[in-house]
């Protein structure tokens, strides 16, 4: 019995492989500069796989996604949020249904700070105040120069901040924005990048900052901030606290795509899908730095795309 099972795994695996050998066409992804390095290791192995498919990968920001989608200049929009109502409605007023939204993989929003800088955690509150003009999340004094949030190094408590984050195009600066700010209203002196890797990068060169980027982005010269939660326990981002939800900032990184209702993909998006959610796809998540989506996430994400 197990070896009948083997071999049917192993035909339908050949006839899987041979069935995306034929595929011919080309394949867009417009949207998420958090996910564009996913995308194009996963756009590499499909290319192996199917050498007829040229796939093209551009990476502006999650809210190109659903312009690119409703005008069918793209297959697939990658996002690293979820798509609001008016993004939505866009889609809809010219197909009459929703896009689909599925589920990629795992990530969180992180603060961080250059390695150098004494800070040891940081609350919503003092975020807030840092960040927003609003302050809706209760923040009360603007933190200007570093002892002003707890900092009492000497070397370090009179250094001004500056503050570094992302553009509007970005779903990063839409989830902070929302997350971590209450939504609230972010101030003018806040430098902004066009991704995650430049905030990164510019937070290592730059020692008396402060920046927030997706997790997936891990580079020297930085440390990851831990996040104070209202209980006042002090919660660090890792594969245990984000899949268990005790960090707060952890959300789902997603492909939309364009499914009619009660009908199939198109062949090369559900092959593309399918490759996402193999073990070899998933593995690509994992050296990328996020994290893989659970098995019942997968099963839930296969399910939806059939």
């Amino acid at each position: 019995m197990k070896s009948l099972l083997f071999t049917l795994l192993l035909l339908f695996s050949v006839l899987a492989q041979a069935q995306k050998a034929m595929l011919t066409g080309n394949l867009s992804s417009a949207g998420s500069d958090t996910l564009g390095y996913l995308m194009t290791l996963w756009g590499e192995d499909f290319s192996l796989q199917a050498p007829g498919v040229n796939v093209q990968v551009q990476a502006a920001g999650s809210s190109t996604a659903p312009t690119a989608l409703a005008a069918g200049a793209a297959q697939l929009g990658a996002m690293s949020r979820p798509m609001q109502n008016d993004e939505r409605q866009l889609f809809i007023a010219r197909y009459g249904y929703p896009p689909l939204a599925v589920p990629v993989a795992m990530d969180a929003l992180v603060v961080v700070v250059n390695q150098a800088n004494p800070l040891q955690r940081i609350s919503q509150p003092q975020l807030d105040a840092l960040y927003s003009v609003t302050r809706l999340c209760g923040g009360t004094q603007v933190p200007q120069r570093w002892g002003d949030t707890g900092v009492i190094d000497d070397k370090w408590a009179q250094r001004r901040i500056q503050r570094f984050g992302r553009n509007s195009a970005s779903g990063t600066w839409g989830f902070f924005k929302q997350q971590a700010l209450c939504r609230g209203d972010f101030r003018a002196d806040v430098a902004e990048f066009p991704g995650s890797a430049a905030v990164v990068q510019a937070v290592a060169t730059t020692p008396e900052s402060i920046g927030y980027a997706s997790f997936g982005f891990h580079l020297s010269g930085v440390k990851i901030v831990p996040i104070v939660t209202r209980t006042g326990e002090s919660i660090m981002p890792d594969a245990d606290t984000i899949r268990s939800g005790r960090y707060p900032w952890f959300r789902p990184l997603y492909i939309y795509v364009n499914k009619p209702p009660g009908k199939p993909l198109p062949p090369l998006v559900a092959a593309f899908l399918h490759q996402v959610l193999s073990s070899q796809g998933q593995r690509r998540v994992a050296e990328a730095g996020y994290l893989p989506l659970s098995d019942a996430q997968i099963s839930a994400a296969r399910a939806a795309i059939e």
